[in-house]
């Protein structure tokens, strides 16, 4: 069996893909090609940082709706029925700026594992910042291990985790600071310093750890209502939580 590690710097963070398969060298280049191919196609299509993406110029008004590509009106369709989801914890018009971030870094990790899946490879893991969706298993296991974040201790881990065709999305304030917003008060959301949903598609955790984010306490009872999916909390004040079902394989104390 063949393996194939890269690391990218991509839609502003260093994205790693592994890919873990029975295939030929060159034919894992080409799938770690089409990935890295596909996340730029992303950030040029979706990043607000760059004014001539198809999403800074919808937010401005110079493009409207059927202007854009696609995929853009697919993800700002699933952003509503998250809105709606979330009872409107999770919006992408927060302030009055337009930015699915919360929702494209997730879905476009999400996308990518789908494709790979098509074009043969069964084992694998794209990690981008904290967002991950593993497939199979690395050689000699039965799971991929994913380690969430310590959230004070940059070199630390506050779970280990063994999962397999899995997404595992974090939310937290230990890097880009109090980045979330609550809607319904406009002002950064302070109560929670990390967030880890783990569910089967990677876009829709990822918006389900924002949003209980935003909610703060509120969002640690408001997690346990969710069908199918495993939560992690760390509070501002320490206290670390969980839900029964989540597959750790490890654990320190945050």
């Amino acid at each position: 069996m063949h393996s194939l590690v890269r690391v990218e710097h991509v839609m502003g963070m260093a994205i790693s893909l592994d890919l873990d398969d029975d295939l030929p060298v060159d034919e894992l280049e080409r799938l770690a090609d089409g990935v890295f191919d596909w996340l730029r196609v992303v950030d040029g299509t979706f990043s607000t940082y760059k004014p001539e993406s198809e999403i800074s110029r919808l937010g401005r008004g110079e493009f409207r709706r059927e202007d854009c590509s696609p995929v853009v009106g697919e993800v700002l369709d699933r952003c509503a029925e998250l809105w709606t989801e979330t009872n409107g914890y999770f919006d992408i018009n927060v302030g009055g700026v337009l930015d699915p971030s919360g929702y494209v870094k997730g879905w476009a990790v999400q996308r990518a594992c789908d494709r790979l899946l098509e074009q043969g490879s069964a084992n694998h893991c794209l990690n981008a910042g904290g967002d991950v969706f593993v497939r199979g298993a690395p050689r000699g296991r039965d799971r991929w291990r994913v380690g969430i974040r310590h959230p004070w201790e940059a070199m630390s881990v506050a779970w280990v985790l063994e999962v397999s065709d899995t997404a595992v999305a974090t939310s937290g304030t230990y890097e880009r600071g109090l980045h979330v917003l609550d809607p319904f008060r406009g002002v950064p959301a302070t109560d929670l310093r990390s967030v880890t949903v783990v569910g089967p598609d990677l876009g829709t955790a990822d918006a389900y750890a924002t949003a209980a984010l935003a909610m703060g306490h509120a969002g640690i009872d408001w997690l346990a209502t969710l069908p199918g999916h495993e939560c992690a909390v760390v509070t501002s004040d320490g206290r670390a939580l969980r839900s029964d079902g989540l597959p750790v394989a490890a654990q320190t104390t945050p």
